[in-house]
């Protein structure tokens, strides 16, 4: 009788909760989210995409009066998981995005990075690019986790094509995942697992070094 085929026995203790402390950076600080500080600047960075671009696949937004903004950000952003950081970019002196953990399950060592709204300022820069690395640092380093996951709507190009950019692996598409905003939405699944981090950790490294911007902080060569 053929025995039945297993997976490696894994020697794993448990990953760590993430914890109210800022990821520093060199062109970044992510700071936990706290209202009262973030909450002005965030509302008036997004509020500059005056199409409402940056909404459009998240399931919740655009929000057409500070106050509902800040109801929302009290309401969903203040909770142990989903985990928020406001992102303050250095160079512009400004909190310019938000970006969070969730499906945080320390006993199998995984976590997701979402969440993820750039305000026109910190898209297509080295801010956001930094700010999703100390967050994959953070997530495998510090906390421990044997897995990192992307996950978007599959008609979202832009953070599909983002997510390779990254260094993450396309796991494929969970159909009907969801309905927001009315309309039923296909999910895209990527992941980075810790035997694939070290390798990506020397991309980042690379990437960021000071030579490879012009004064503009515009990249030489790409990630």
């Amino acid at each position: 009788m053929n025995k039945l085929k297993l997976g490696p026995k894994v020697k794993f203790k448990k990953a760590k909760f993430p914890v109210k402390k800022k990821l520093v950076g060199d062109y970044t600080i992510l700071e936990p989210l706290n209202v009262s500080k973030h909450a002005q600047n965030l509302y008036l960075e997004y509020s500059k995409d005056k199409k409402n671009i940056i909404w459009t696949y998240l399931p919740y937004g655009p929000f057409r009066t500070y106050l509902s903004f800040v109801n929302w950000l009290k309401s969903f952003c203040l909770k142990r998981d989903p985990f928020f950081y406001a992102i303050y970019s250095k160079r512009h002196k400004k909190y310019c995005g938000m970006a969070s953990y969730l499906r945080i399950e320390p006993d199998h060592g995984s976590i997701e990075v979402g969440h993820i709204n750039y305000s026109p300022l910190l898209q297509n820069s080295v801010e956001g690019t930094e700010t999703m690395y100390l967050m994959m640092r953070n997530a495998f380093d510090v906390l421990g986790n044997r897995r990192y996951e992307w996950k978007c709507n599959n008609l979202n190009s832009a953070s599909k094509k983002a997510a390779l950019r990254l260094g993450f692996r396309f796991e494929g598409v969970f159909r009907q995942m969801f309905i927001f905003k009315g309309r039923s939405r296909d999910s895209a699944w990527f992941s980075i697992l810790d035997k694939e981090w070290p390798r990506n950790k020397k991309r980042f490294l690379n990437y960021f070094k000071k030579k490879n911007f012009d004064k503009d902080f515009k990249q030489i060569k790409k990630l």
